[in-house]
């Protein structure tokens, strides 16, 4: 496997990410405003963006430390926004699993939907690709987005309140997560496991602190999970 073949799939993989840059800067910079709004200063935004890097987590912890709910209340509703990206790892592991120790570490920390949504989906469909090349992939798929979220969750601290109110940048979250969760309505287990924690969602809203987004979220997965072993049982 020659260098140049390395650097090919690295620059695939910027490419291939492209687009994502579209909603990921207007989300970045969303969250920039608004913690900035918060009370939260320059350190504490950028802090915030480079520690946790996950637009959800970091916009569910915001709303719960702006209705004062306890510390552990927000980390664990940070940590259940994030469950899927455990899955993520999972599935990426038959693929990078081989890679140096301190490439897997590099990676884990750039783990995000939308370089998980390309690796995956590339490597399925190309099963001759090497560790190496995976991994170069993989990283190009992260360094374009991973810098615009830094950059536009800078330059949302730095703007602030200033941005005006009817520039409407809040569009980014529902788009993002539309463009990839679409996609992966393929079975009929995902479809229920969907429709589930939407209905959920919807009667649990009053519930405080957000918990109902978790409740919404088991309740989905395991009517996905219970729709499989009846479809496997009828196989």
């Amino acid at each position: 496997m020659s260098t140049t073949t390395t650097k090919t799939a690295f620059w695939r993989g910027i490419r291939d990410s492209a687009p994502f840059t579209l909603v990921a800067g207007p989300f970045a910079l969303l969250f920039g405003v608004l913690a900035t709004e918060a009370g939260l200063n320059l350190f504490e935004v950028m802090t915030f963006s480079l520690a946790v890097i996950a637009g959800a987590a970091q916009f569910t912890a915001l709303q719960l430390m702006q209705e004062n709910a306890p510390t552990v209340v927000v980390i664990i509703s940070a940590l259940a926004v994030n469950l899927r990206v455990a899955m993520y790892s999972a599935a990426l592991t038959p693929y990078l699993g081989r890679a140096p120790m301190w490439q897997r570490v590099f990676a884990a920390y750039l783990l995000v939907d939308q370089s998980y949504a390309l690796s995956h989906q590339k490597f399925e469909a190309e099963p001759a690709m090497t560790v190496p090349e995976r991994m170069a992939y993989y990283m190009g798929t992260c360094m374009l987005v991973m810098t615009v979220w830094y950059g536009a969750s800078l330059a949302g601290a730095l703007i602030g309140s200033a941005l005006p109110p009817q520039i409407p940048i809040d569009f980014a979250l529902p788009i993002a997560f539309l463009a990839m969760v679409a996609p992966a309505m393929r079975t009929l287990p995902h479809v229920i496991a969907a429709f589930t924690a939407v209905v959920v969602s919807l009667f649990a809203a009053a519930v405080p602190w957000s918990l109902g987004l978790i409740i919404a979220g088991g309740a989905g997965m395991i009517a996905g999970a219970q729709a499989e072993l009846w479809m496997e049982r009828r196989a």
